[in-house]
């Protein structure tokens, strides 16, 4: 079985693109984030001819997340437990759902913007919510992992050089501790091997020639309950998906299992 989380950057913008990925990769469940559509723009109908049911949260503007499954699609649930909002909205940034043998819930976790912005102590609080949210699946009898973008490089070795982000967001102490306690639900990082480069990126900036410069970040991750984990076979950022016109800025990461 194959899975996949990708920060897709757009659904209307990447849907060519996407459906050619889906038919070229053949992932059972995909997890997707920042689709930048409201649920009745959701091209149901042209993921339906490539195989895929879907449950979408999206409002429009700069959020929205999805799992797409062609295993089958049930126990749809829209957001976590005591999710806080921001400037009085509850932001579509979490979709949870059982997809034939295993639950996966996908995330786009708040960006933080800057350390002294009210956005950073958004983006802790929720993910404090989502840290109390992922114990019952975490603990549950089916495999899980919560997928996405969490906009949190792990270690220093996740971002292309650590020193030339001090105090910044994704890479704060708070931050990473914040990201501590989601795993201590009962969740571990599935990392994904490297393939051209030492470390596995998954986001590269538009700007400054970061991509073919390699200057990336590992801010997309899996973290998983032991049942997910032990089905692992393989993990994998597919680089080559970042390349050419029209790309996100962000690469898929897939994740193959034996289940």
């Amino acid at each position: 079985m194959r899975v996949a989380t990708w920060n897709i950057n757009s659904l209307k913008a990447r849907l060519e693109r996407l459906l050619a990925w889906l038919a070229s990769h053949e992932p059972d469940v995909v997890c997707l984030q920042e689709l930048k559509c409201a649920d009745a723009d959701v091209p149901l109908d042209a993921l339906a001819a490539a195989g895929y049911e879907t449950a979408s949260w999206g409002l429009g503007r700069w959020n929205g997340v999805a799992i797409l499954s062609r295993v089958g699609l049930s126990d749809v649930r829209r957001g976590i437990a005591d999710q806080p909002a921001f400037n009085g909205e509850t932001e579509p940034r979490a979709i949870t759902a059982t997809c034939g043998p295993l639950r996966v819930q996908s995330l786009y976790v708040p960006n933080g913007r800057d350390v002294d912005d009210p956005h950073f102590a958004y983006k802790l609080a929720f993910l404090k919510a989502l840290a109390a949210d992922a114990r019952a699946d975490a603990a549950g009898d089916l495999p899980f992992a919560a997928m996405g973008d969490y906009n949190i490089c792990p270690t220093d070795d996740d971002v292309w050089d650590a020193d030339a982000w001090p105090g910044t967001t994704h890479v704060t102490q708070a931050e990473r501790d914040a990201l501590d306690a989601v795993k201590a639900a009962g969740l571990a990082d599935v990392h994904p091997r490297a393939l051209k480069y030492d470390q596995p990126f998954t986001f590269w900036d538009y700007r400054n020639l970061d991509f073919p410069k390699n200057r990336g970040m590992r801010i997309d991750l899996a973290l998983a309950n032991p049942a997910f984990q032990a089905a692992v076979t393989d993990a994998f950022v597919d680089r080559n998906e970042r390349k050419g016109k029209g790309a996100s800025d962000h690469a898929p990461v897939v994740i193959d299992l034996d289940l």
